[in-house]
Order: C-alpha cells, then structure tokens, then sequence
C-alpha cells in the first residue's frame, strides 16, 4: 500500500489547495479525483475555481461513486476532493452505512501511489435538526476515523495554515 495522508479541516480553509501542492511535490503526473457532482450554479462554480487552481497537465477523472476504482497505477500522485461529499451522495443514493464505510476501506487500501485524500471536519458544528443530516454527521465521522487510522498522515488546516496530526511529511 502506497502512503496515505488526510487532509480534514473546515471549509475553505485550504485543504484541497494544500493537497495539490503537497501531491505536485512527488512529480508531474498527478491523478485529482473530483467526487462532486455539482448540482447548481453555485457549486458549479466551486468546481471551475478549484478546475482552474490545478497544473493543466493533471489527468482529471470524475467519479462520484467507485472512487476506489478510479485509482489507476502510473501516477506520482493522487488527490481525492473530497471524502465527504462521496459519503454525501452516498447517502443520497440510500446505501447502507457498511457500504459506504467499506467504499472508504477500500479507498485507503487501494492507491498506487502516494494518496492525498481531502475530507471535511463536520463534528465541530452544531447539532442538525434532521436525521439525514445528522446520520451524514455520524457516518462522515466514522468515515474520517477509518481513514485516519489508515493514513500514514494526518494534516489538519486551520485558517490556511497546516497542523501535522499525525506522523511526518514525506520529504520528496
């Protein structure tokens, strides 16, 4: 199994941009696996903005769902952006909880390369008033400690800047 690191934080608070440097520090050829499926304008835009933060040169594959297939050998690196809409359409499509969680195992297990695996901190908000946001809290919690305990790494952004967790960068 190839190195992984979490990057968990806020929103906007640097994660996908931190995960792009640090997987253009292990070579050219970059694998970015967007998970999002935008469904309006807004995030549409989101999507564009980050589209347009990364090297062109990048190969760029969309997958919303498998994303563990989508890991393909040949790369310097890999970025999945992000972990936690993956458990949110997840969700949506009304799979169980094991099955996301196993999607997520097999995530952590299956990178060729080094992974960079970009996810949300969703714990530290308040309560939701509804239970399909509230089991996405609970499951998307469960889905950053599988991949924590996975990870070779653990980086949390605050504010932009990068707090080391757990372990050490990997010096390229």
């Amino acid at each position: 199994m190839s190195r992984l690191t979490l990057i968990t934080g806020g929103v906007a608070s640097g994660k996908s941009r931190y995960a792009c440097d640090r997987a253009s520090q292990c070579g050219r050829s970059v694998l970015f696996v967007a998970t999002c499926e935008p469904r309006d304008e807004e995030m549409r835009a989101k999507v564009a903005r980050h589209r347009a933060e990364r090297p062109s040169h990048w190969k760029t594959v969309e997958a919303a769902r498998n994303v563990a297939d989508a890991l393909s050998p040949g790369f310097d690196a890999a970025v999945i952006d992000c972990l936690t809409l993956l458990v949110s359409q997840l969700l949506v499509d009304d799979r169980p909880e094991s099955d996301i969680l196993a999607e997520v195992s097999r995530i952590c297990e299956s990178a060729p390369c080094p992974l960079f695996l970009v996810t949300n901190e969703v714990g530290w908000g308040i309560v939701p008033d509804n239970p399909l946001a509230r089991r996405f809290r609970e499951i998307a919690g469960r889905a950053n400690r599988i991949a924590a305990a996975r990870a070779d790494e653990v980086v949390l952004m605050v504010a932009g800047v990068p707090l080391q967790i757990k372990g050490e960068p990997c010096k390229s």
